[in-house]
C-alpha cells in the first residue's frame, strides 16, 4: 500500500513538474507558439542554446537581484529534490546514487530538448546541471533518512 502511494505521489510529482516547467505560460501564450510553430523557430532556438556550461549560473549568480536569477538558480535545483527522494523510495533496485544521476539527467535532457522543439522554452545546459545537482540532494536527503530511521529501529 505505501509503494502505491509513492507511486501516485511521483506521478503527481512529474505532472506538476511538467506544469511549471514545460506549460509554465498560460495558454493562449502556448496556443500562439503552437500557432506559428515552424522548423525555422527550431533553428533559431538552436542559435540560441546555452551549450556552455555554467554560462547561465553564472549570469544569474552576478544579477540575482535583477533578473529573478535566486528563483531561476534554486528553483531548477528545488524542483529535482524531490525526484532524487522518490526515485530510490519507489525503485529499490535503484536506489544508487549514480542511476538517479543518470535518471535526473535524462529526464532534464527530455524537458530541455522538447522546450528547443516546440520553443515552449529555451534549452539551457545549466538547467540540466542545476536539476541533477537537485535530485542528488533529494538522493542524499533520502539517505539520511533512510539511515536515520535504521538506526532507530535498528535494521
Amino acid at each position: 500500500m505505501k509503494k502505491k502511494i509513492l507511486i501516485a505521489a511521483f506521478i503527481g510529482y512529474i505532472l506538476l513538474l511538467m506544469r511549471l516547467i514545460i506549460f509554465k505560460y498560460p495558454v493562449p501564450i502556448l496556443r500562439g507558439i503552437m500557432d506559428e510553430w515552424d522548423v525555422d523557430m527550431v533553428k533559431r532556438g538552436v542559435y540560441t542554446a546555452n551549450l556552455v556550461p555554467f554560462k547561465t549560473i553564472k549570469m544569474y549568480i552576478k544579477y540575482y537581484h535583477t533578473i529573478n536569477g535566486f528563483d531561476n538558480l534554486f528553483g531548477n535545483i528545488l524542483a529535482f529534490v524531490p525526484f532524487g527522494i522518490f526515485v530510490p523510495a519507489i525503485f529499490s533496485k535503484m536506489s544508487k546514487s549514480w542511476f538517479v544521476l543518470l535518471h535526473s539527467f535524462w529526464l532534464s535532457l527530455c524537458i530541455e530538448l522538447f522546450q528547443l522543439v516546440t520553443h515552449f522554452g529555451e534549452f539551457d545546459v545549466d538547467d540540466i546541471l542545476l536539476n541533477c545537482f537537485g535530485a542528488i540532494l533529494g538522493y542524499l536527503v533520502f539517505r539520511i533518512f533512510k539511515w536515520m530511521i535504521c538506526s532507530w529501529k535498528s535494521c
